[in-house]
């Protein structure tokens, strides 16, 4: 368990810690996208360059299936699944695997995205890389950590200094203006990746190994990890006109304050 005296979790039916039941249905689903990785799986196109697996559907049956044995009543939003018992207190939000397409040609650069909100006040967050046993986690108020280590924001404050990490969606028109930022910055930037999984994305934020993540169409599975993570870590995830993101916001710019603000400057003034 994150350091802390008390936990602000919500405990399960058998007396365990929603902190624990995340981590142990992360690693099941990772087990099930490790054993796949690399092998032909069955594959159905939900939208242009959006794909669902095999992988994806066993690896959410898997995390559906604890989550709801231990908390029957909280509400559950997963990527593939839809959401159930909405209203409720509490609600789950799952991306069973993040990164379907690098998982599909047998990149391994893919996680699992759990996190518990209440009233969409995220306050648990897991994600979790299987091909690399890396998990990141946070509590809200306990700090972030990766594989038991305190994680901390880059301290980079100048974008010529920084690694930047960006992702495009699926959709075509909305992918350009992405590109075209991407473009526009890579002159002012130490280098630039495109990742392919945005939830690694925040979590590489939260631990250093990104100065600065920025994208513009996201879904609540996609962030809501990596929005507790990266301002556990000390860092700040805003929208693009410099509000706190929430949840509910497809866009949205991950960084520690000073280098976010330059970001942002220099949007306004491209």
């Amino acid at each position: 368990m994150p350091e802390g005296a008390r936990s602000p979790l919500p405990l399960s039916v058998h007396g365990k810690s929603a902190y624990t039941i995340a981590r142990y249905a992360a690693s099941e689903a990772g087990k099930i996208l490790k054993k796949f990785h690399g092998k032909p799986v069955e594959m159905r196109v939900k939208g242009k360059r959006n794909l669902v697996t095999e992988a994806d559907l066993l690896s959410e049956k898997k995390i559906l299936g604890i989550i709801n044995s231990e908390f029957p009543s909280h509400g559950i939003l997963s990527e593939e699944a839809g959401a159930s018992r909405e209203g409720a207190e509490y609600t789950w939000i799952i991306d069973p695997l993040d990164g379907t397409n690098n998982f599909y040609f047998g990149i391994p650069l893919f996680c699992v995205n759990i996190a518990l909100a209440k009233r969409g006040d995220v306050l648990l967050g897991v994600t979790y890389d299987p091909m690399r046993n890396e998990t990141f986690y946070s509590v809200k108020g306990k700090g972030a950590h990766l594989n038991g280590k305190r994680i901390k924001v880059s301290v980079v404050k100048t974008l010529d200094k920084a690694s930047a990490g960006v992702d495009l969606g699926y959709n075509t028109e909305r992918s350009k203006d992405l590109l075209d930022i991407a473009t526009g910055l890579w002159p002012k930037l130490h280098c630039l990746r495109i990742t392919g999984s945005s939830a690694l994305g925040l979590a590489y934020v939260a631990c250093g190994r990104f100065s600065l993540y920025f994208h513009k169409y996201l879904y609540p599975w996609d962030v809501a990890s990596g929005l507790l993570l990266v301002r556990e870590a000390g860092g700040e995830v805003t929208g693009y006109d410099g509000k706190p993101a929430s949840i509910d916001d497809a866009a949205i710019i991950a960084a520690n304050p000073a280098l976010l603000g330059e970001f942002r400057n220099w949007l306004h003034r491209r």
